[in-house]
């Protein structure tokens, strides 16, 4: 059986080959593709959803712009992780893949209600902007949405933009918050999973010796994208963060979380975007998410090396 999905995206080069792995999966029907200012600003975002579409074969995908800043604040990018397209590391061209007319949420708002109640799952990859709009203007679409399954946040990792706060909902705190009070199961990726499945050399070559035009292009991204990781984190190689979303729906049984309450600041100026993790449940809130801490990242990387290998035939 496959599983409706909508990919709300700000790609950045993780969230291109999340991109990737969803298209080369049959078990997930990718009805849409919107993207949100974050990584780079939203008339990049929105270009480099529809190149990713191109490389993978998928001009058929419907890919919407969404809203170009958070919902109360002034966006903050992230070039300098990035690069200055957001996909630096490979040559950026002009889609073929068409841009939509219709604005992401209402995209999102109108594909929602046309589905059954519970039928739809939601992969956000950015900030939560366009996802926390969709909510606060139409709330009937909470009973289509059968799971969020979104990467953002941390616990142990602390922050990647500031001390207690990870980028994604540092951008759009509010947004993050109407999501994790929506009421729907959601499944999250913090930085504690994502910094396990680092993009070492050995694996990047073993995606990049696959030699179709899918593989080249994720090597090249990633090549770019490790240099300012490994430098921060003296580490062997990038966090690969986006891809996880994915994968968890693929093969959830790589990955090993429990149930938490999962609450977002909006107020502190010094913790802004901290999301709070009651991991031992020391609170009576309710246990919102399914919060994901450990992941066999051989595993990990097993399966986005296998699935990329099937664009082969695109070479």
């Amino acid at each position: 059986m496959t599983r409706k999905i909508i990919i709300d995206c700000d790609p950045g080069q993780d969230d291109a080959v999340a991109l990737f792995l969803a298209f080369a999966s049959p078990e997930l029907d990718v009805l849409g593709v919107t993207t949100v200012g974050g990584n780079v600003p939203l008339e990049l975002t929105q270009r480099n959803a529809r190149q990713m579409c191109d490389i993978a074969g998928q001009t058929d995908v419907p890919v919407h712009a969404g809203c170009d800043r958070p919902m109360q604040r002034p966006l903050r990018t992230a070039e300098m992780i990035h690069g200055e397209t957001g996909i630096n590391g490979i040559d950026i061209i002009e889609p073929v893949t068409p841009l939509q007319q219709q604005h992401g949420v209402d995209f999102i708002i109108e594909t929602l209600l046309a589905e059954a109640d519970e039928s739809v799952t939601l992969v956000p990859t950015g900030p939560l902007t366009n996802i926390g709009s969709a909510i606060d203007r139409e709330p009937a679409i909470l009973a289509k949405i059968e799971r969020i399954v979104l990467m953002g946040g941390a616990m142990r990792e602390g922050g990647n933009r500031t001390p207690s706060a990870e980028f994604n909902i540092l951008v759009d705190p509010e947004a993050a918050d109407i999501l994790f009070r929506c009421g729907r199961p959601i499944t999250q990726m913090g930085l504690d999973v994502t910094h396990q499945v680092l993009s070492t050399k050995e694996r990047v070559e073993r995606i990049r010796a696959l030699g179709n035009p899918v593989a080249i292009a994720t090597a090249g991204m990633i090549s770019f994208f490790e240099r300012y990781d490994m430098s921060k984190y003296s580490a062997p190689g990038a966090p690969l963060h986006d891809p996880c979303t994915i994968a968890w729906l693929i093969k959830p049984e790589l990955f090993t979380g429990k149930d938490c309450n999962v609450a977002i600041e909006t107020q502190s100026e010094l913790t802004l975007g901290h999301t709070a993790i009651d991991f031992w449940h020391v609170t009576d809130h309710p246990r919102n998410v399914h919060w994901v801490y450990e992941v066999d990242s051989d595993g990990f990387y097993e399966l986005l090396t296998e699935r990329l290998g099937r664009f082969g035939d695109n070479s």
